[in-house]
């Protein structure tokens, strides 16, 4: 069994073990497993970076032409660290997750492990049948993680979350059909591998027609404006934990299949749909910024910060440069920690105080000020301060965009300055003042050893490729590359001196 394989199996074997009835070790049985993939991650690095195919190809449905396909680039292999760095941490952040009904911390662990499991295979894909598979899979145990474990209006937050997501997998699935039918019409045997459809000469109408139905669910994924609104909802439903790894890692589905699949199979679709991706990019940034500085509750903010950020993603990858497509994919990695960040911690506060209303906060700082020097990173982050790996990213993006149409980064850039609005009132309001009375009664111990074993690790990252972000960049690099080869786009170049 290949490494890629063994990535995608472990913790679906975790899962599945985590199904029986395991009694009291079962905490311990999901970190194990969550950090045995970690460890398989680390060979498939090691491995990689030194050259090695790890790509795996064997028949999987021969009847419909589908393979078991996992391959491996620079995009992929960071979406993977980010997975199974993100995962062992949610796991000891809810490590005493209470449920409701049948629902408890092994049943949590299980949705998981399930979750990292089918999201891996997600990103390893080189199938599109396999890829459409995992990609509803990962629907399941994220239902679940909302509707078993989640406030009051779980349910219904869980139903809008499965309900906008399986609209665009239906979507998605007879794109996938078209492909099958577009091959067998043009003489081909149908395939779903991904080198065999890139090399397709579909007709520009029906890719265009097949391309739109990829995109739709990817754009709901995303998620963009307007069809975002069930990322609010279900942020501020899910336990903080089971937000991270919808927004910081199932999200990000959405923009790297833009890149591996619409770039991938559809290049000529992908130039004649830009423009409107590209303003549907910017209503989100300034949309999604300006919610947040609007919003009450610090789940709800925190949710609508990301909508602003996929939107910078999106726009990174449809203004077609290799620098602002370099700077999305690394947003992907840098916006998954950061996310995590900002969850974690503001269910740390919401751990003590209760609730997560701005109003219901105040003066923490004085009384917790490790959590709030943790909370003030994190809102940082957020806002892309130089010296955090984001401030890399959304350079990137908007000096890209910059150099092939000015006057759309002047427009993204606005979302920068309404970041730091939000961020900074954010901790304005609830560390900041006089300590209240409700302050001085719930707060009455800072981090924990093991919060504080979660947010280092997550706030380390964030700084340390804040200041070097060389390795990363430079993963994805080739990834961007290929996608402009892709396009047969090269970058602007700037004109010389004394010229118009």
């Amino acid at each position: 069994m290949s490494l890629l394989t063994l990535l995608g199996v472990v913790p679906l074997l975790g899962a599945l073990l985590l199904a029986l009835p395991v009694r009291g070790a079962s905490r311990v049985i999901g970190l194990g497993f969550s950090l045995a993939t970690l460890v398989i991650a680390a060979m498939v690095t090691v491995q990689y970076l030194g050259g090695a195919d790890l790509s795996v190809r064997q028949p999987w449905i021969a009847a419909f032409g589908a393979y078991w396909a996992l391959g491996l680039d620079g995009m992929g292999l960071s979406m993977v660290l980010l997975t199974v760095v993100l995962t062992p941490l949610v796991l000891i952040a809810e490590w005493k997750v209470t449920g409701h009904g049948r629902w408890n911390a092994q049943g949590y662990a299980a949705m998981v492990l399930a979750l990292e499991g089918t999201a891996l295979v997600t990103f390893l894909a080189d199938d599109v049948l396999l890829f459409y598979v995992f990609f509803e899979a990962t629907l399941i145990p994220m239902y679940f993680l909302i509707g078993g474990f989640g406030g009051a209006h779980r349910r219904a937050a869980a139903l809008k979350f499965l309900m906008f997501n399986l609209v665009g997998g239906f979507i998605l699935l007879a794109a996938v059909i078209g492909l099958f039918a577009t091959a067998a019409s043009l003489g081909e045997t149908p395939r779903y591998l991904l080198t065999d459809l890139a090399g397709l000469p579909i007709p520009t109408e029906t890719a265009r027609l097949l391309m739109v139905g990829f995109l739709i669910a990817f754009v709901i994924k995303a998620p963009m404006v307007p069809v975002h609104t069930w990322l609010p909802f279900a942020a501020e439903q899910a336990t903080p934990g089971s937000s991270t790894l919808m927004v910081g890692i199932l999200d990000k589905i959405g923009t790297f299949a833009m890149i591996k699949f619409c770039i991938g199979i559809f290049p000529e679709a992908s130039a004649w749909v830009a423009p409107v991706m590209i303003t549907l990019s910017l209503i989100s940034i300034i949309y999604g910024a300006a919610a947040a500085i609007a919003s009450k509750n610090l789940l709800r903010l925190v949710s609508y910060t990301s909508v602003s950020h996929f939107g910078f993603m999106v726009l990174g990858i449809y203004v077609f440069t290799t620098q602002s497509i370099n700077g999305s994919i690394f947003f992907m990695v840098n916006h998954g920690f950061s996310t995590a960040a900002l969850f974690l911690t503001v269910g740390y506060l919401i751990k003590r105080r209760g609730s997560a209303e701005i109003t219901d906060f105040g003066g923490v700082e004085k009384v917790t000020p490790v959590l709030a020097g943790a909370f003030l990173l994190a809102a940082l982050s957020a806002l892309s301060l130089p010296g955090m790996s984001t401030f890399v990213s959304e350079f990137l993006v908007i000096a890209g965009t910059w150099s092939r149409t000015p006057w759309i980064a002047a427009v993204a850039a606005t979302g920068i300055v309404l970041a730091a609005t939000y961020a900074l009132l954010m901790y304005q309001r609830t560390m900041t003042g006089p300590v209240t009375e409700a302050t001085a009664k719930h707060f009455t111990r800072d981090l924990t050893g093991a919060e504080r074993s979660v947010l280092i690790p997550v706030v380390t990252i964030l700084l340390v490729f804040g200041v070097l972000p060389g390795p990363i960049v430079s993963l994805v690099e080739p990834t961007a590359r290929a996608a402009m080869e892709r396009m047969q786009l090269s970058d602007p170049v700037a004109p010389a001196k004394g010229e118009k």
